[in-house]
């Protein structure tokens, strides 16, 4: 499922409250992004139930519709007369699979979430071994899908060439970032700031909050009903995305840091290059002043200035969002504290 646009405004959805109703506390949440899965949808509720219903756990269906044009969400209200864990949630237009993601995940009120595509092809019976895995002490757990059943050239090959990029990239090594398939803890999902085409980065952005990350083969079935979302386009907004995750990764908080190498590197380098001009004037006597070198070395010199200014404007932009949001630069997993022990 995904977006033909690309542009994220705020979610707006069909319910009239603002934050999740306070109903009984549900152990698990599953997430269902979907957008024209008329065919797909009930079937997929129904394999849902069968997986999860021998487990004895409370458990909620969380579908969001982004903005579906044939009869997908009319299909999920019926739905949901029959099945009361069923949560509808309707965005006002096609916003994308990322921000379907994220409304999915403010308003689950399970203990644990897990996201899956509504197309069909990622198969719930993988959800109870995943659960297991969270049992296990791990936040974050990542399908993998093994063997994949899609074709091999328009697919696949580029598939693995975006996971190689991406794990170099970010730090964070698993063989499918595209894999919907996740489980992770509920905290941990209501800190996800997700925009873009953020939602394949979940590992990345988790594992800079301190998650502890596993991933496990799953199941991939081929797609029997509906037609897939995914463009080539896609691509390019997937690779833009890429550079602003490393960037906040690593250089959200030192931004300084990356400009001011850049800058500093291209002053230095017309600052030689000026140096070279200087002393060949001064002991040969060579004229410089039509020179292409010399327009070389005051570009790069302007170009460095204005590297590392931005680098110091970067500076004081993060300590402004910081301080304003008492944001923390760090996240605490454990407090031990004598007084609690007394």
């Amino acid at each position: 499922m995904d977006s033909p646009g690309n542009r994220i405004f705020p979610v707006a959805v069909s319910l009239s409250k603002a934050a999740p109703s306070q109903s009984p506390k549900v152990e698990l949440s599953i997430i269902i992004p979907v957008y024209n899965e008329e065919a797909s949808i009930a079937p997929l509720i129904d394999e849902i139930r069968a997986a999860l219903d021998p487990t004895g756990k409370s458990y909620e269906i969380v579908v969001v519709d982004d903005g579906s044009i044939d009869g997908t969400y009319p299909l999920i209200l019926s739905l949901h007369k029959k099945e009361p864990r069923l949560k509808a949630i309707r965005l006002k237009r096609n916003f994308g699979q990322t921000a379907a993601v994220a409304a999915g995940f403010a308003y689950a009120e399970g203990d644990t979430i897990v996201a899956m595509d509504g197309d069909g092809q990622n198969d719930p019976k993988d959800i109870p071994a995943m659960l297991a895995k969270i049992d296990d002490g791990y936040d974050l757990v990542c399908g993998w899908r093994s063997p994949r059943r899609d074709p091999m050239f328009t697919r696949r090959l580029p598939s693995r060439a975006a996971n190689a990029l991406i794990s170099w990239m970010t730090g964070v090594r698993l063989h499918d970032y595209g894999c919907t398939l996740k489980a992770l803890r509920g905290e941990l999902a209501k800190e996800m700031r997700l925009y873009g085409e953020m939602h394949r980065f979940i590992p990345a952005i988790a594992f800079e909050r301190g998650a502890k990350i596993v991933e496990m083969k799953v199941h991939h079935r081929p797609r029997l009903r509906g037609k897939s979302k995914y463009g080539i386009a896609r691509t390019f907004r997937v690779l833009l995305d890429l550079l602003t995750v490393k960037f906040l990764l690593s250089y959200a908080t030192r931004p300084l840091h990356i400009f001011g190498f850049v800058g500093l590197l291209c002053g230095g380098l017309g600052f030689l290059i000026g140096a070279y001009l200087t002393l060949e004037k001064l002991i040969n006597e060579v004229s410089i002043g039509a020179r292409p070198l010399l327009l070389l070395a005051i570009l790069l010199i302007m170009i460095g200035f204005q590297f590392i200014t931005m680098g110091l404007l970067g500076e004081m932009l993060a300590r402004t969002y910081h301080e304003s949001q008492d944001k923390p630069i760090y996240a605490v997993k454990e407090i031990l504290d004598g007084r609690d022990a007394a």
